[in-house]
């Protein structure tokens, strides 16, 4: 996985007109030594995107950079206390309907990361098997008749996950996993992730 992430060429969205925001794709080893992501169900409690699957992620703060963001905010969201040194690389910028461009950094959590929800923000937490992102199924595209761009979903746990965050975790099979050069800027996200 590192080896992919060094060599790949992340784009890097200066769109002046967005928000910046981070994600964390935050890799734990699993049981039986596989290893896995973590993804989260917003509390539905939340002025946006109440009760929708999410990376641990939110707003860069002014003077932050977009690695120290995604820390801050696992840590805030998931109660993982992780350094710096334990990232691995960046993703490609993802711009959303909703006014933000998101960076997604990927961290090595390691095999004894402990989890708390912060209730305020965090329904539920799930790790999830890299295996899952090997369905036939992933991605499922569609069409939408408000945009021309193909919504991308991806099927884990009895669901669906739909962009960005979806856009974002086939990225990482496509590029951390499998070395590919693979794009999702062009992907779209469904209409009630619009706003």
């Amino acid at each position: 996985m590192q080896t992919n992430l060094d060599r790949f060429e992340r784009r890097a969205h200066d769109a002046t007109d967005l928000k910046r925001a981070a994600v964390t794709l935050l890799m734990l080893a699993g049981e039986d030594n596989e290893a896995c992501f973590v993804i989260t169900r917003r509390t539905p409690k939340l002025s946006a995107h109440a009760g929708q699957w999410a990376l641990p992620g939110g707003r860069v703060d002014p003077g932050e950079t977009s690695e120290e963001a995604a820390l801050r905010e696992t840590r805030e969201e998931v109660g993982a206390t992780i350094g710096p040194e334990s990232i691995l690389g960046l993703m490609d910028d993802y711009p959303t309907r909703s006014g933000y461009v998101i960076t997604p950094v990927v961290v090595w959590g390691g095999r004894d990361c402990e989890l708390v929800a912060n209730p305020a923000e965090v329904a539920e937490i799930y790790r999830v098997p890299l295996s899952v992102l090997d369905g036939e199924d992933v991605p499922r595209l569609r069409t939408i008749p408000e945009s021309d761009r193909p919504v991308i979903s991806l099927s884990m746990l009895g669901t669906h996950v739909h962009a960005p965050t979806a856009a974002v975790i086939y990225q990482l099979r496509e590029v951390a996993i499998r070395g590919e050069d693979t794009r999702v800027d062009h992907y779209e996200q469904p209409v009630f992730a619009w706003r």
